[in-house]
């Protein structure tokens, strides 16, 4: 399940300004040269960069990488769990968007809207093509890195040819490694398990496999969020901002049926909590819970996709399974 509105069911992208690549965007072998960067970058990692461009500058025909600044954190690797900042634009100065535009919605002072995703060539999500995110293997947490190069070289076939930008261009991201996590896909919470509330689901969670959640028949779906920690984790607190690591599965309620689950698309996945990107009744109930919980969710359609007629979802309550694994 993509936890992003747009592309999975459980949560909104970043907003930018064009949609630049499509999906079928990819990497063939997610290596970059170490050619010369035209682009200046000024700024501290964890602030916005100032990016600029020489008129007379010419994008590499393969992209180029460059460690601005270099973490003193872990070493993230392929297939890690990353949470990211980043600022886009094309070398004539046109803006393609980045994390620290605050987002439609979000609170003054609040945490940042952010990336999170793994570390893999393949097309994840629209912020970053794969070439640039997978230039983020090898580098370390607190690392600022910047990759530049043409719109071919960059992001190749997946171009949006409704951009308005040619294959020729160039592209500028600045990317921070906020934070890295290696992942267990199979991680699961663990603990024994409280028997559901009165009216709640019960909920059955085998290993390796989607949790069963059995609707309690003749029971009317609540008009209100409902939670409850099913099993009690020992790790730490859950904090709006966090990429959260976790295993899911969602039924709706009224007829019971699995819709999606983690472990139908390889186990444990991520996801920034607290911030908008995911439905509201997840940053209610996620937000404040701990590491190694189990957390049932009920979610009215006002919470869930009722402002989104269109939705296939829009009208149902649904019930979560969710175990909290990890952040990063």
């Amino acid at each position: 399940m993509n936890l992003t509105k747009n592309t999975r069911r459980a949560a909104v992208a970043l907003t930018v300004p064009i949609l630049l690549f499509t999906a079928a965007c990819g990497s063939e072998d997610g290596k970059g040269s170490s050619g010369a960067a035209v682009a200046k970058v000024e700024g501290k990692a964890g602030e916005k960069p100032k990016i600029t461009v020489p008129k007379d500058a010419k994008p590499a025909e393969k992209p180029v990488t460059k460690t601005l600044i270099e973490g003193k954190g872990a070493t993230v690797k392929k297939g890690d769990l990353v949470r990211l900042d980043f600022e886009a634009q094309t070398m004539k100065g046109r803006n393609l968007g980045g994390s620290w535009t605050p987002q439609p919605g979000s609170k003054p002072g609040g945490p940042r809207t952010q990336v999170v995703t793994e570390v893999t060539d393949q097309m994840t999500q629209q912020m970053l093509p794969p070439k640039v995110l997978s230039a983020m293997a090898g580098q370390k947490v607190g690392s600022r890195v910047e990759i530049e190069g043409t719109a071919k070289a960059l992001i190749g076939a997946g171009l949006n040819p409704q951009a308005g930008i040619k294959p020729e261009d160039g592209l500028v991201w600045v990317v921070d490694v906020v934070g890295a996590k290696k992942v267990d896909k199979k991680a699961k919470a663990e603990g024994d398990q409280k028997e559901p509330e009165d009216g709640l689901p019960k909920v059955t969670a085998p290993d390796g496999k989607a949790a069963q959640i059995e609707v309690p028949k003749g029971e009317k779906a609540p008009k209100d969020l409902k939670e409850q920690v099913l099993v009690k984790g020992k790790g730490p607190e859950v904090k709006a901002g966090d990429g959260l690591i976790a295993q899911y599965t969602g039924v709706k309620w009224e007829d019971g049926k699995k819709f999606d689950s983690s472990w139908d698309h390889g186990g444990a996945t991520a996801f920034q909590i607290g911030t908008g990107q995911v439905v509201q009744g997840w940053d209610k109930a996620l937000v404040g819970k701990h590491v190694g919980d189990r957390v049932e969710i009920v979610i009215p359609p006002k919470l869930g996709y009722g402002a989104s007629p269109q939705h296939e979802l829009a009208k149902n309550t649904l019930v979560f399974s969710v175990d909290i694994v990890g952040t990063v």
